[in-house]
């Protein structure tokens, strides 16, 4: 299919009421977007650039502005990094979204390609009926999830669908749209599961991968929307129980909403609040001390320092901090990591200034 074939426009409300069925999707899941992740925690995005596309001849733009918007978009030069990828293969394998003999396929295709394609995410997001695609994908999961019987072809094939997710969950010109469809709620279930079993993991890891993508743009849209979710009681029991990857990207997310000054009043404005999320890294230090992992440490020890910036919550934490955090228990482990030791010295002579005004060791619940 040429560029001749594709018509940019405007996403519509002209979306098709039929979805597709699936077949079969290639084993490549979570490992990939995990390594995303290392060595700092973050996830990276090299989406910086816009294009805005609709597959087919049968459309329209909704207006002259946004003709002319996406005409200069277009007329830009291809990106050094996308001379690598055949651009009209991207079209063809967004038009096969659209196909249920060819959807797999073209799932798994662009999954591959999302890193190489910076333009990838408006693509995706303004092209005819793809994120209600998207979108089919993750529903058709939920009957398997409870009993848990999710299989590890059902498990990758979603999280190729996850993989463009977040692709469009980090890109600038598509974020704001992708939470105001509140998008991320789909995800959610997939947090709630418990079963330890590697695709259950795959998918809570891929999940967590595009809250991460969210949280690490340091967006305050992005933090205001999040907290008025169930993100944070859901990363605390996967930080509480989770497998380590698992761990680690729930805990980035939770310092990132920390770190974020409407997260961290949020966290300890109540007693209940700032309790549960104590004893959860409480829990992981004890843990940490039998099982090290300097990555997981690091996020943990910044969660905690962050916390020892509010005044009610240093208060506490100088009674219920962990005494693996006091001695040279993770000595070890810090010796090449300057900052997390920095972090940690810094965390200790915080809570050793003032006087400790609550016997409880607790914030007081507001009056």
């Amino acid at each position: 299919m040429g560029r001749q074939d594709l018509v940019i426009r405007a996403y519509s409300s002209e979306c098709p009421s039929n979805f597709f069925s699936f077949t079969k999707v290639y084993k490549r899941v979570a490992a990939e977007l995990i390594s995303e992740l290392i060595p700092e925690g973050h996830i990276t995005t090299h989406l910086t650039s816009l294009a805005l596309l609709e597959l087919k001849s049968n459309g329209g733009c909704s207006s002259h502005k946004q003709l002319q918007k996406l005409e200069y978009y277009w007329q830009q030069p291809v990106p050094t990094a996308l001379a690598q990828v055949d651009r009209e293969k991207i079209y063809q394998w967004i038009n096969e979204l659209s196909s249920p003999e060819t959807r797999e396929n073209a799932l798994l295709e662009l999954s591959k390609k999302r890193e190489s394609v910076p333009d990838l995410a408006p693509m995706l997001w303004h092209s005819f009926g793809t994120i209600a695609a998207l979108l089919q994908e993750i529903v058709n999961i939920y009957p398997s999830i409870n009993p848990p019987t999710l299989t590890a072809h059902q498990s990758n094939r979603v999280c190729n669908a996850l993989a463009l997710l977040q692709c469009v969950a980090s890109h600038p010109e598509t974020r704001s749209a992708f939470l105001a469809a509140h998008i991320p709620l789909f995800l959610y279930p997939f947090l709630h599961t418990v079963s330890k079993t590697r695709p259950f993991e795959y998918l809570r890891l891929t999940s967590l991968g595009v809250i991460g993508a969210l949280v690490k743009t340091d967006e305050q849209e992005v933090i205001n929307f999040l907290l008025t979710t169930e993100i944070i009681p859901l990363c605390l029991r996967i930080m509480e129980s989770g497998s380590e990857l698992s761990k680690t990207v729930a805990t980035f997310i939770l310092q990132k909403i920390l770190l974020d000054d409407t997260g961290l009043a949020y966290i300890c404005q109540t007693y209940e609040r700032f309790s549960h999320v104590a004893m959860i890294l409480g829990k992981m230090v004890l843990q940490l001390s039998k099982e090290p992992s300097a990555r997981l440490l690091k996020h943990v020890v910044r969660c905690y320092l962050r916390l020892s910036d509010n005044p009610r919550a240093r208060e506490a934490l100088r009674q219920c901090l962990p005494d693996q955090l006091k001695d040279t228990t993770f000595a070890q482990v810090l010796k090449d990591d300057t900052t997390t030791k920095r972090w940690l010295a810094q965390l200790v002579k915080n809570l050793q200034e003032g006087q400790v005004t609550d016997p409880r060791g607790i914030p007081l619940p507001p009056q």
